[in-house]
């Protein structure tokens, strides 16, 4: 994301003249009281937004202090999380509010979205139920066009399946994820709308749809 990010967090940039966690806060799920976010890199500008309350909701900080991968960035809120059934979300996708509490109506469940070429994401295949059967980090060759946002609903099972290292030294929960559907079901639910923001291009698209998807969903 440089230059954009030489002076802020890529959390901090805005669309539509706010900045992309106020967005996401914006769509949580009314019943949604806590959050606890995970920082690294200006972690501490973060901080200082949106203090300990945001929104009526109560923040609390996890340090990732290598990017370590989705898995680790998990790990880390171990501790505060415990059993408890949560929502994960990543910290630079935009997703409409409706989806993701369609979401909440499952005791597990992943938010995806078909697209033309998914092999940039985690893909999901699920059968005539909705129940994942496969998931796979950024295939070479896809199974699916289901691409996994980065809405997830989970609880303290998930901790009973390591990630594995992989050679860039990353952790990813799709690893977590392919062990947890051997044992207990996951159902998934469709994304009406979703932005990654990986690169500037992607913060340009998102500010030239953001206000048109908004108003529609």
């Amino acid at each position: 994301m440089r230059p954009l990010t030489l002076e802020k967090p890529k959390q901090l940039l805005e669309i539509a003249g706010r900045p992309i966690l106020v967005r996401i806060f914006e769509n949580l799920p009314d019943e949604i009281g806590e959050v606890v976010l995970v920082v690294g890199y200006m972690g501490d500008k973060i901080r200082d937004y949106f203090g300990d309350k945001f929104l009526g909701r109560k923040i609390r900080y996890v340090e990732q202090k290598e990017k370590l991968g989705t898995a680790d960035a998990l790990w880390s809120c171990r501790d505060i999380l415990g059993e408890e059934r949560f929502l994960m979300l990543y910290g630079d996708d935009i997703l409409d509010k409706e989806s993701i509490e369609r979401c909440l109506t499952h005791d597990l469940a992943l938010l995806v979205k078909e697209v033309g070429d998914p092999r940039r994401f985690g893909v999901v295949v699920a059968d005539e139920r909705g129940r994942v059967i496969d998931i796979v980090e950024k295939p070479e060759v896809p199974l699916s066009s289901l691409a996994s946002t980065g809405v997830k609903v989970l609880d303290g099972r998930i901790f009973d399946y390591p990630a594995r290292q992989h050679p860039n030294g990353e952790y990813y929960i799709t690893d977590s994820l392919a062990q947890l559907i051997k044992n207990h079901d996951i159902f998934v639910e469709h994304a009406k709308f979703w932005f990654s923001i990986a690169t500037p291009e992607d913060l340009k698209k998102v500010n030239e749809s953001f206000k048109i998807f908004s108003e529609k969903y």
